[in-house]
């Protein structure tokens, strides 16, 4: 059983120190060097993967972008969501004149500097973001794309004390403010980590002295863990992305097709007039296109895109496994052909004008405001239908809400 004092774990083999950084802190920078320096230990254990280490240390593998599986499945906003943290995560570093990641770098190399091994304890970061977005409902999904797009944008931004951060008493606030806006995501970005880290650290001390560096919102958790051992949960579980079931998202999904099949179902079971039926398919087709197409325009993209979205939008919506956004970003991409390149360069992108000129993340983002365009047409479109047919009265709900 681990015994922690202090930031440190000791069990009858080797102790475990763990030190708490901020990502984009000189001042964590330099306690790293001088911890290692101090503590020399026989292990530095750092909160990196594989491919983090590699894409720190750029050595990254060129891969085929696979546009296709890309657009599908819902894959583009994870993208998204891991494009938009990183990016607020360098403004932040770029603020305080550091780059993110810079204490695990230092820590690698103070590692050498000693003779200790380097062990990568994190679990892959895509098979995080994966569990991390699917572990949110579409509240929390809309709330947390909402509130990355502020930040990234530079609105509601207030000063932060980045060196502050490793302060215990404000990582658990930061922690408390993430658990209030997506309590379920909390659960695979923070408490998944920090068991996975847990166990890694766990198994290392049986071969030497462990200097483990992570964040400081991870320290906690970790120490807990790690203070009885016999508690950390069996990591294998969180080591593949969730399984694909019938999420929440699908049955909405098809609930609102349901729901649309039966609106045009009820105009034509009624003895609706033709007029009355073409009328509301015009209706249907000019906003679920019309807000998909302005979707692609708010994303800046090519004219055949836009035409794309406004064109197949309608089609779309009746079917819960295709979406607009996956059409206009297949002739996006046809258009403007990104490469490798404009990946690599896209990580390192200072400012979202840089993004935008960026030609992979202008094909990310028509499919993802198409798709977005195209959902908030749907609603709108029963509506304005229902509304027209006499089905509902705006203003009687709006006196029943008033």
């Amino acid at each position: 059983m681990a015994d922690i004092t202090e930031g440190s774990a000791t069990d009858a083999r080797n102790e475990i120190v763990i030190i708490g950084t901020a990502h984009v802190s000189e001042k964590s920078v330099a306690e790293v060097r001088e911890a290692i320096e101090q503590t020399r230990p026989d292990i530095v254990a750092v909160e990196l993967c594989q491919r983090r280490y590699l894409a720190l240390t750029g050595q990254e593998r060129d891969e085929d972008i696979k546009i296709s599986e890309l657009l599908s499945g819902g894959k583009i906003y994870l993208v998204l969501v891991q494009w938009l943290l990183a990016y607020i995560q360098r403004q932040i570093g770029s603020e305080m004149g550091v780059k993110p990641g810079s204490e695990m770098l230092a820590a690698i190399d103070a590692a050498r500097a000693v003779n200790a091994r380097v062990a990568l304890v994190d679990r892959d970061i895509s098979i995080t973001i994966q569990r991390f977005w699917s572990a949110m409902s579409i509240w929390e999904k809309m709330k947390m794309l909402w509130s990355l797009v502020v930040a990234a944008l530079g609105f509601g931004k207030e000063d932060l004390d980045v060196d502050s951060v490793t302060d215990s008493d404000v990582v658990s606030q930061l922690m408390e403010e993430f658990r209030r806006i997506a309590p379920s995501a909390a659960r695979a970005l923070v408490d998944e980590r920090d068991a996975y880290i847990a166990r890694n650290l766990y198994e290392l001390s049986r071969y030497g002295k462990v200097l483990a560096v992570v964040g400081a919102g991870h320290r906690e958790g970790i120490m807990r863990y790690l203070s009885d051992p016999s508690g950390i949960p069996d990591t294998r579980i969180f080591e593949t992305p969730p399984e694909k079931g019938l999420s929440l998202g699908k049955v909405f999904g098809v609930a609102v097709t349901l729901l649309i099949i039966a609106t045009f179902a009820y105009i034509l079971v009624a003895g609706y007039s033709s007029g009355v039926v073409l009328l509301a398919f015009g209706i249907w087709f000019l906003v679920t296109g019309g807000l998909a197409a302005l979707g692609v325009v708010a994303a800046r993209g090519h004219p055949l895109s836009i035409l794309t979205a406004f064109m197949i939008a309608w089609m779309t919506t009746l079917n819960p496994l295709v979406a607009a956004g996956w059409f206009a970003g297949m002739v996006e991409a046809w258009k403007r052909k990104p490469t490798m390149g404009d990946v690599k360069r896209l990580a390192s992108a200072e400012s979202m004008g840089e993004m935008m000129e960026n030609r992979f993340f202008r094909v990310v983002l028509v499919a993802a405001l198409a798709n977005l365009g195209a959902t908030l047409g749907t609603f709108i479109g029963i509506y304005i239908i229902w509304h027209r047919m006499g089905l509902i009265d705006p203003h009687a709900i709006l006196s029943h809400i008033i």
